[in-house]
């Protein structure tokens, strides 16, 4: 297991910005900051981004899809989400934020919740990293056609993980985004098979 990195939380953020650093500007969500000749994106109120690499024992990876208003698609991605973003929740350990993303992306949930590894998604944009979890022991909670926390709209795909590579394959080839966690969900969920 790889140890979480730890995220500082939103007051300690402005105290570590030194005189380098400079906020241009500041929405609801994210910030856009200034550090020395570099500009990039940080989420506001987040402690960590967590994914999820969700197979259920009759091996099947949990993959969904949402519209991403960035790209203006749809796009194919394992169950992900941010952790200490609700009010209340500020602490919330990045394993506990893993199963509440997977209820509320799949239905299901998981007997446990294993940290597999942690990466940057965009280095040279914005500083998340994300850290990728191995759902196992899952179990359908709530049956229901599209997913989310209600602002969302998710659709649940269910694809045998031997076939997993050839469907994401099909969809790009159709036109369709995927994002490039998913690729690391099928290394992973092969590994943990093994």
């Amino acid at each position: 297991m790889i140890p979480a990195l730890a995220q500082p939380t939103e007051p300690q953020r402005r105290m570590l910005m030194s005189e380098a650093e400079q906020v241009l500007y500041e929405g609801k969500f994210i910030r856009v900051v200034r550090r020395g000749n570099w500009e990039y994106v940080t989420r506001r109120k987040v402690t960590g981004i967590v994914g999820i690499i969700a197979v259920t024992d009759e091996g099947k990876l949990l993959l969904v899809e949402q519209y991403r208003p960035p790209i203006d698609k749809n796009v194919i991605e394992i169950p992900a989400g941010l952790a200490g973003d609700v009010a209340g929740s500020e602490h919330e350990a990045l394993a506990a934020a893993a199963q509440r993303e997977l209820l509320e992306e799949t239905g299901y949930t998981a007997r446990e919740m294993n940290e597999v590894g942690q990466g940057t998604s965009s280095a040279g944009i914005c500083d998340e990293v994300t850290t990728l979890f191995v759902a196992r022991g899952l179990e359908r909670k709530e049956r229901r056609d599209v997913h989310g926390d209600g602002s969302e709209k998710i659709t649940l795909h269910e694809i045998v993980l031997n076939e997993a590579a050839a469907w994401v394959a099909q969809r790009v080839a159709s036109g369709s985004q995927v994002d490039l966690k998913v690729y690391a969900a099928l290394y992973f969920a092969q590994q943990a098979r093994n």
